[in-house]
């Protein structure tokens, strides 16, 4: 029988709660492994752990939440605590692996000199600088040679305290001085936007140090971390890095009754429900509802669907201590329809795939019949009351972000925005009239440092409207942003409902005297606005202005990007003979005449100069 993989993924991310069940990981993970590596469509990383301790049980436990995410990872090992030498003396084999990610797997075993005691404040500092600068000495070499993105780990405490109480108030306590250096590696990590930290201060504090330390562990084999710890350890990192590649969950979806408040409001009414801190239960809805809230401020899109008359519904969020509005929600799915259906049409209106929602219901069968029918989306067992629901969202890291950008915090607006614009559509039948009604414009010129996070974020994440799903680093888009030999281009678009944001990125590599696509992409939710015309033709000036001849399209298939597969050849591109199945390639010769493709979309300078390769500038994208 053909092994489930559905059934390995939900075991990998769920069964290291809290306990730890490592004996199940231990036992299943290289069948686990092995199972995980016949998805298709992995996405490659180049990963190397640099150990203060030995990791060997770190890189298994990683290898295995980094594929039931669809990442498969190669791994450079350092030596047992060579976290600096690999570094500073260039260890060549380092060096030739070239890392995409350099995971720094230190704990407070590897300070190199704590504090003495009754040591001045003034000595207590300069100690704690000399610390900081060891670490800082190494990312800074990390970055400007490998170019790769950092994860750290900042600093457990102890399990031991010689001074006691002490350790936390006086300057030479350790405690004391950990939390100094921990505060110096986020103020870094805050200036930084390759650095991320891994905080195994909180993972350590929730799960407690005497199950995060084995002192027979250490003692026998230098594992800084037990069993149990190293596999919380390598599920938080894999989550960093999913989110680094973009494959976060986009979208909370949520169940009304006994899920967000408490009873049934069709039968209890507003007054009837139990919210608020006059109940214990209430209590417990209400900060349920500020965790979610707290969710959709920083980008993560809310949605209802719920077995529920639509008007009673909306009622509920009109109770006096509801944190969370009906405008909160950019798709509210309320009648008597199977839940599976529903869910696909939220996915389907928001303009995102399956497996970029999270389902939370209190009930078991909706949860289950959900799982069964919809096996894409996350449906995490959140038990039935409510105390347990932020816990598991939190400890599954559905949602990790490792940085937050402006367009982050905007997207409930642009999908609400979205929502306006198809009532305003049905409005017309000429769907050319629709467009221009929409008033739009367009910002499209070369990257600019000011979005460099937003554009590095679209590449890792955009799978759909994609051509090529190539990925890129913050640094590999630093590097390609001021490389004369591309030409690169991102493009924001706005109309009469507001700003989307910045919803495209193309970059092309100069060959001779024509131009290869790189990287196409855009987000799903200006789709059929002319914005991938618009795109091309500003590609088309830039390569006029470059004396560039030719464009050169390519297509590469995957799992998510049929939509785009025949996207050339509505632009005019002639196919080129070549493998379909891995690669496809067109060509589109510049026309000494060339119009305009885009008859909607209004494109205002932008004056932002760049040079060319022979250092002559080029005038932008208008």
């Amino acid at each position: 029988m053909a092994p489930d993989r559905n059934m390995a993924r939900p075991m990998i991310a769920r069964a290291p709660g809290i306990p730890v069940d490592i004996g199940t990981i231990l036992r299943k993970r290289e069948s686990l492994k092995k199972e995980l590596l016949e998805q298709p469509n992995l996405l490659p990383t180049r990963i190397a752990i640099l150990g203060g301790s030995t990791t060997v049980e770190v890189r298994k436990d990683l290898e295995l939440f980094l594929l039931a995410n669809g990442i498969q990872p190669s791994f450079y090992e350092s030596g047992y605590n060579r976290y600096s030498e690999d570094v500073l003396f260039e260890n060549a084999e380092l060096w030739s692996f070239k890392p995409d990610i350099v995971f720094i797997h230190t704990t407070w075993r590897n300070v190199s000199e704590f504090p003495r005691l009754l040591e001045s404040k003034a000595e207590v500092e300069e100690r704690l600088g000399r610390e900081v600068s060891r670490f800082e000495a190494l990312w800074a070499k990390i970055q400007k040679d490998l170019g790769a993105v950092i994860i750290q780990n900042n600093f457990d405490l102890p399990d031991l305290r010689p001074f006691g109480n002490l350790e936390a108030s006086e300057s030479y306590g350790r405690v004391n001085f950990l939390q100094s250096l921990n505060a110096a590696f986020a103020d870094y990590a805050r200036k930084n936007s390759r650095f991320v930290i891994n905080d195994i201060l909180y993972a350590s504090a929730q799960m407690g140090l005497g199950e995060w330390f084995g002192s027979a562990y250490w003692y026998n084999f230098h594992m800084a971390l037990s069993p149990k710890a190293t596999v919380v350890l390598a599920r938080n990192v894999a989550s960093i890095i999913k989110s680094i590649y973009g494959k976060s969950k986009k979208c909370l979806v949520l169940d009304l009754d006994n899920t967000l408040w408490g009873g049934v409001i069709g039968d209890d009414g507003v007054e009837g429900l139990v919210l608020g801190r006059d109940h214990a239960v209430g209590e417990a809805f209400l900060d349920f509802q500020r965790y979610v809230k707290a969710l959709q401020q920083r980008g993560v899109i809310l949605a209802v669907c719920s077995k529920n008359d639509p008007e009673n519904a909306k009622e509920g969020f009109t109770h006096p201590d509801s944190v969370l509005k009906l405008e909160d929600f950019s798709a509210f799915k309320a009648n008597w329809n199977p839940k599976p259906g529903n869910i696909q049409e939220i996915a389907e209106e928001l303009n995102i795939g399956l497996d970029s929602l999270v389902f939370v219901d209190d009930n078991p069968a909706e949860r289950a019949i959900v799982a069964e029918q919809l096996p894409e989306v996350a449906v995490p067992d959140v038990g039935s009351h409510v105390s347990r629901y932020a816990e598991c969202l939190e400890r599954e890291g559905y949602f990790e972000v490792h940085k937050v950008v402006q367009d982050d915090l905007s997207r409930a607006a642009f999908y609400n925005s979205n929502a306006q614009r198809s009532e305003h559509q049905s409005q017309f039948r000429d769907y050319g009239e629709f467009l221009a009604s929409l008033e739009m414009t367009a910002e499209i010129a070369p990257f600019s440092p000011v979005y460099m996070e937003r554009i590095t974020q679209l590449i890792n994440k955009t799978n759909q409207f994609n051509l090529t799903t190539r990925r890129h680093t913050s640094a590999e888009v630093e590097k390609i942003s001021r490389d004369p030999g591309f030409i690169t281009l991102y493009g924001r678009l706005a109309d009469r409902f507001g700003d989307n944001g910045l919803v495209s990125v193309l970059t092309g590599r100069i060959v001779d005297d024509a131009v290869e696509v790189d990287v196409w992409l855009m987000s799903c939710r200006v789709l059929g606005r002319e914005m991938e015309a618009a795109m091309f033709d500003a590609l088309v000036e830039q390569c006029q202005a470059r004396g560039i001849r030719e464009i050169v399209g390519v297509y590469i298939p995957s799992k998510k990007n049929g939509m785009v597969a025949d996207h050339y050849s509505k632009l005019g591109f002639t196919a080129i003979e070549g493998n379909p199945q891995k690669e496809r390639r067109w060509r589109y010769e510049i026309p000494d005449s060339y119009t305009a493709k885009t008859r909607y979309i209004r494109r205002p300078a932008v004056n932002q100069p760049s040079a060319s390769a022979d250092g002559v500038t080029v005038p932008q994208a208008y």
